[in-house]
């Protein structure tokens, strides 16, 4: 047997029942990465912990793909056999409990191995206990056990075969809050072992309704639904029953009944409770108001059928469920739900988040669903408060607290490193119009009442000409002409710019009433960017651009607001760049010696800055230096510019995460350190401070700047206080911002650019370091050729 292949732990049975043993390939043998090994049913197979398991292993490949691999030991039976994909490596038959030792000793003596997450069921190991927990004791890598189910009020036996599962493992997950109280309250478990991830739910780009319905053609109907695969625990008779008196008040009405009978029933008993459902149908006539849909459907199928929903019904009749997938995956598709009060349903459907019914009790249903059907504004309120609750619990968040656990325990020291999403404009499209991009944005859908602004427009415009020097595609230049124009059209006869423009093209009075100057201030600076890559552009936008540029920099000098100040110091930078100008090289000069003196003014010993507080884009007040020096040679530019940045820098780098100054708590030179927390944290200001570092690591090649740009850009992929995402790759959309507690889930104009900004200098960054690759393979090739020649 060479090195490629191992034994494969699967018991097919063959003619008379008997076994055979196949060879697979290695876990892992051609990578240094670590492997994490999860030990779960797996699809093909149909069940809840298979789908969960698939959704978990794909998010934590995508988000930590570059850190370790996930491979897959899948659980099966003599009745329950299947073709696998390429991560399952391993494939233990429970109905063999001999190949537990044999899996024990491959486990343990793969190096490659460095932790073993389990996803238990206690069905899954039913009749074999206690070889499973010969087999936890005798596995030498950190184990990582999962619960799907804590059953309350244990007797002797069951707590005592937890409790042995439980002193053969380094860390405990349980989907609720109510699973571990059980743990620690009826099974002694001690809490430190324990780690709360509520189940995942997938992010959902949250489709038309009416489109959905029109696609399925269910037009015209309000539909309620269930889904999963079915059984006498769902307890579907109890809607069923329900259903006359809803439709004597809405004739409209249909219920669809989704997915298959579960494959443990159609084994024992067949077909016989889907029979009862179909009986119950008939005697109540419901025929015209019932849909069955006998599938086990595929996810995107699924998730449309749940968008097209108006109200999801849950009636398990079991108190001792602890979670379910299909309850998540409903809510965070927005649908309003109705439960019965298992522990996952009682934690989440809090605050007008749900209602809540008792057990098998159809009076209760009908008169819950009634009131939501006939009150459009509670179904919308629930729908929005439930996607709020559930934010937290998308698979991406699940993966990050999965992967701290990982990193934690795991028998390997390795580097947690995020994956970057590939680049997605869908959103930054959904919010521009042929007049410019739109302000806000509830969720990921654009509010046109919401109007335009100078400043979103301008930041636009630049984040599209750094994309248009990556790609040069006849899209983004459609793009760049688009937010020029809108600049073009708040600008004024007097070389000023209006911020405000409502969704009529009026400006409004927000114009007279706010000061412009910092506004004023990013247009010019979009305008030097428009014309630092004026090369690659059509002719008649750069003439358009610089025209418009030299009427507003006849004003410039007038502006005293030290952003504005910084970014129209940035603006004669970038257009320095296409063409020098001695009267731009004495107005950056100018401006450059205002910010000098500001900071001569305020610096000290313990505070080397421009003012006397840090508030909003703080470092783009040393970028701007550091600009200036670049166009002037003047080197206490330079000098000013990096003693600033990092002061700065000191302020916001904190436990290896960016903690940047928050809207809610600025820093005076009188409290000089940031509290634990900060609330208000924004996409913007950490956009502008990778902006800033990129620019400082090129001019000084600090290994430091460099580290920090990773490090800030991860903030928006889970690296923050909350440890969620603030990038959602479902729409392309970037997050407000996030609170103490919580993430703003709108999708403005203002943080989907910041993050595009952030990404595209990750973007710039991966290709040159190809580049730089590329170039010492090619020197390296080129001596060896030498070396030979000679």
């Amino acid at each position: 047997m060479n090195n490629k292949q191992i034994i494969n732990y699967r018991s097919d049975v063959v003619v008379k029942n008997k076994s055979y043993l196949k060879a697979r390939n290695p876990i892992g043998s051609d990578s240094d990465l670590p492997t994490v090994l999860m030990i779960t049913s797996y699809p093909p197979r149909e069940c809840g912990i298979a789908t969960y398991s698939n959704d978990l292993t794909k998010a934590l490949r995508k988000q930590f793909g570059e850190s370790f691999y996930i491979k897959i030991c899948a659980l099966e039976t003599v009745s329950e056999l299947h073709q696998y994909p390429a991560e399952v490596k391993y494939i233990l038959n429970t109905d063999f409990p001999e190949t537990f030792a044999k899996l024990t000793h491959e486990i343990n003596k793969n190096s490659e191995i460095v932790m073993v997450i389990v996803q238990h069921e206690f069905g899954f190991y039913q009749h074999i206990n206690n070889y499973f927990t010969s087999f936890l004791n005798e596995i030498t890598k950190p184990i990582s056990i999962v619960f799907h189910t804590v059953l309350p009020f244990p007797d002797l036996i069951l707590k005592n075969k937890v409790q042995r599962i439980c002193d053969s493992v380094s860390s405990i997950i349980v989907m609720t809050e109510t699973s571990s109280s059980i743990l620690i309250n009826d099974y002694s478990i001690n809490n430190d072992l324990i780690t709360v991830i509520p189940h995942g739910t997938h992010l959902i780009p949250h489709s038309d309704k009416i489109a959905l319905k029109r696609k399925y053609k269910l037009n015209g109907r309000k539909i309620c639904a269930t889904f999963g695969l079915i059984g006498p625990g769902k307890s579907i008779e109890t809607s069923l029953k329900a259903l006359p008196s809803v439709i004597s008040k809405n004739p409209d009405i249909l219920f669809l009944i989704i997915g298959k009978t579960h494959p443990s029933i159609v084994k024992n008993e067949g077909e016989k409770y889907r029979s009862k459902l179909e009986a119950i149908v008939q005697e109540f006539e419901l025929e015209n108001h019932v849909l069955f849909i006998n599938q086990f459907l595929p996810l995107n199928e699924l998730l449309e059928y749940l968008q097209l929903t108006d109200i999801y019904l849950f009636t398990s009749n079991d108190p001792n469920q602890a979670v379910s997938g299909t309850f998540s995956y409903a809510i965070s598709c927005g649908c309003p739900v109705i439960s019965t009060p298992i522990p996952h349903a009682i934690e989440v459907l809090k605050n007008e988040s749900g209602i809540i019914i008792d057990f098998n009790n159809s009076e209760q249903l009908q008169i819950a669903i009634n009131s939501l059907l006939e009150n459009d504004g509670l179904r919308e309120n629930i729908s929005s408060n439930g996607l709020h609750l559930m934010a937290a619990t998308c698979w991406e968040n699940s993966a990050i607290k999965h992967a701290e656990i990982i990193h934690a325990f795991a028998d390997f020291n390795f580097v947690l490193k995020y994956s970057l999403p590939e680049i997605n404009l869908l959103h930054f499209k959904r919010l521009t119009t042929d007049f410019g991009m739109l302000q806000f944005s509830i969720l990921n859908k654009p509010v046109l009442e919401s109007g335009y602004t100078l400043d979103d427009n301008a930041r636009a415009l630049i984040a599209c000409c750094q994309l248009y020097k990556i790609e040069r595609n006849s899209e983004i230049l459609s793009l760049i002409t688009i937010y020029f124009n809108f600049i073009k059209y708040c600008s004024q006869p007097d070389g000023y710019f209006l911020n405000y423009v409502d969704k009529n093209k009026l400006f409004t009075k927000q114009n007279s009433d706010t000061n412009l100057e910092d506004s004023n201030g990013r247009a010019i600076w979009a305008l030097g960017h428009i014309i630092s890559i004026g090369g690659i552009l059509p002719y008649y936008i750069l003439e358009d651009a610089k025209r418009l540029f030299n009427k507003a920099i006849v004003v410039a000098h007038n502006f005293h607001s030290t952003r504005a100040m910084a970014f129209i110091i940035k603006g004669l930078y970038y257009s320095n760049l296409e063409s020098i100008s001695i009267d731009y090289l004495l107005l950056i000069k100018k401006l450059a010696n205002r910010l000098v003196q500001m900071y001569r003014h305020e610096s000290k010993e313990n505070w080397t800055w421009f003012e006397g507080y840090l508030t909003y884009a703080n470092s783009t007040l040393s970028e701007a230096l550091l600009c200036a020096w670049l166009a002037t040679g003047e080197i206490i530019y330079k000098d000013i510019a990096k003693s600033s940045f990092d002061f700065l820098l000191s302020k916001i780098i904190k436990d290896n995460k960016i903690q940047v100054i928050s809207n809610k708590n600025w820093i005076d030179d009188n409290r000089s350190e940031t509290k634990d927390f900060i609330g208000g944290q924004q996409p913007i200001d950490v956009a502008y401070t990778i902006i800033t570092l990129n620019k400082f690591y090129k001019v000084f090649k600090r290994e430091k700047y460099r580290k920090f740009i990773e490090l800030s850009f991860n903030w928006f992929l889970g690296n923050n206080h909350l440890k969620q995402i603030i990038y959602n790759p479902c729409t392309g959309g970037c997050y407000d911002g996030i609170e103490e507690n919580s993430v703003n889930l709108n999708q403005g104009a203002e943080s989907t650019i910041s993050y595009l900004m952030a990404r595209l200098i990750m973007e710039q960054s991966l290709i040159e370091q190809k580049n730089e690759l590329r170039y010492m393979e090619l020197i390296t090739s080129k001596h060896k050729s030498e070396i030979q020649i000679g």
